[in-house]
């Protein structure tokens, strides 16, 4: 069965970075499953560099909702599977009018999937919980949705690391 790391920070914390230096350490067989669209210039731009930070030998997919799906397509063919980012995941999923309990249940698909895998998998997610309260009711809404799901995937992982200015601080898992 497969192990589960959640690595949870802030923006540019250093998350994908260490997703990266993990899954390298593990395995030349890794999927990265990014959540992201090139909605607009910067996003286009931020997608090329994260592209360039990875191996070339890495299968990446593009998959800004249905990963549960993918995840089951692709889970025997590798031996590391990133996710980055969850909480772009709840976000592309809030915006096409999904509610609550259906990202919910996507996101319990994932954990119940890569816990079946054999993969070990990492994923990257925002800690959105410790700013100013948003201003308005869809970003109040989306913080505490990505709260939830922050807290359904750390209880369902082996390991959780936050960073921290680039540095990890694990907040659960052994201790090597």
């Amino acid at each position: 069965m497969g192990k589960i790391t959640l690595i949870l920070g802030g923006a540019r914390s250093g998350k994908s970075q260490l997703a990266i230096k993990t899954a390298k350490e593990k395995s030349k067989k890794v999927a990265f499953i990014a959540t992201c669209q090139a909605l607009d210039k910067e996003m286009e731009k931020r997608i090329s560099l994260h592209k360039k930070a990875r191996p070339a030998h890495w299968r990446t997919f593009e998959e800004s909702r249905n990963v549960s799906l993918l995840l089951k397509k692709i889970g025997g063919k590798f031996e590391v599977i990133i996710i980055d980012c969850l909480t772009l995941l709840v976000s592309n999923l809030l915006l096409d009018g999904f509610e609550e309990s259906n990202i919910r249940h996507e996101i319990r698909k994932i954990s119940l999937t890569l816990k079946k895998s054999k993969a070990d998998a990492i994923i990257v997610s925002n800690e959105v919980g410790l700013g100013i309260v948003p201003g308005n009711p869809l970003g109040r809404d989306f913080r505490d949705i990505a709260g939830k799901m922050n807290q359904a995937i750390a209880k369902e992982s082996s390991e959780v690391f936050f960073m921290v200015s680039g540095l990890p601080v694990k907040i659960k898992g052994e201790e090597k």
